[in-house]
């Protein structure tokens, strides 16, 4: 019996409520065990007890237990890193865009944000052994950045059919925060039908703080953006999928010494995150990336140029 086929052997999952799941998009047993309880509640109209003992089952069929470090090491493994195409920016994260995390560039305008996001639109299409994903790529618009022209010019330069490229990303443009949560967890079924390897949001806070201006509102949007940063977190963990998303930024005035440039949505972001690049113009046109509070890589920087082709080192 397959995964998909025994959601409606779950203790309180009949026919028709498996029915009802399948069409939400929840359709195997890992969807079902992430999901919190009021989710389901939502979803299939059943009490909070019932909901509770419907992940508890599917939790324990998959053995979501603990695991020694080797079984972890055997996982980070299999781990695919997305080339940039710049050495020192590829060196600075240990190797690529990882899938599986969620990976963050925060800087002010002009910073190469959307610059390195196009990049990877194209470069996870690529063999393995070029740096790739040969994956699909999903981008979520939330500021109208997306320029197809962009990716013809760097799928060329990687010697890709660019038409071929282009019908590989699917985007859409996000128009408010509800709606680019909706998106978010809508990437899922695209996910499950496509071989997407790569989710890119640009930018993830724009919404959020237009919807939600002036102190009174600060905890109302922190919730809604941890709701959504869990979304994407879900998403890479269940689907080794890598998420990169743009982060605005703010001038923390309280800084009186010192670069006062702070990302936008505070701890909220920054513990969800595992990679974090704080991006900024350098001298000559180039651009400086800086390694931010990674768990587990050394401090450092990397230089870059924008080409026509992508990026590049100087």
């Amino acid at each position: 019996m397959t995964e998909k086929n025994s959601l409606a052997d779950l203790p309180g999952v009949g026919a028709a409520t498996a029915e009802k799941l399948k069409e939400a998009g929840y359709d195997s047993l890992i969807a079902i065990a992430v999901l919190r309880p009021g989710k389901l509640v939502d979803t299939i109209g059943t009490g909070e007890s019932t909901a509770r003992k419907i992940i508890q089952a599917a939790r324990d069929r998959l053995d979501m237990g603990f695991e020694t470090g080797e079984d972890i090491l055997k996982k980070r493994q299999k781990v695919i890193k997305i080339t940039t195409g710049s050495k020192a920016l590829d060196e600075l994260i240990g190797g690529g865009f990882e899938t599986g995390c969620i990976s963050e560039t925060f800087g002010q305008f002009g910073s190469a944000k959307s610059q390195i996001a196009h990049v990877l639109a194209v470069t996870a299409q690529l063999p393995i052994d070029r740096g790739g994903a040969e994956g699909n790529v999903i981008f979520i618009d939330g500021e109208s950045t997306f320029r197809p022209e962009r990716i013809i010019q760097i799928a060329e330069a990687y010697g890709l059919d660019s038409n071929k490229v282009l019908k590989n990303i699917h985007v859409a443009r996000a128009f408010n925060s509800d709606h680019q949560m909706l998106l978010a967890e809508k990437a899922e079924e695209l996910i499950k039908k496509k071989n997407v390897k790569l989710i890119i949001v640009d930018s993830l806070t724009s919404h959020f703080r237009a919807d939600f201006s002036g102190r009174g509102q600060l905890a109302d949007r922190q919730q809604k953006l941890n709701q959504h940063m869990h979304t994407l977190m879900r998403l890479a963990t269940t689907y080794d999928v890598c998420i990169y998303v743009t982060n605005q930024v703010m001038a923390r005035p309280d800084v009186f010494f010192g670069d006062p440039t702070a990302a936008i949505g505070g701890n909220i972001v920054a513990h969800n995150s595992q990679i974090r690049i704080y991006l900024r113009k350098g001298k000559k046109g180039t651009r400086v990336a800086k390694l931010v509070d990674a768990p587990a890589l050394p401090d450092g920087e990397a230089i870059f140029n924008i080409t026509n082709k992508g990026i590049e080192d100087v």
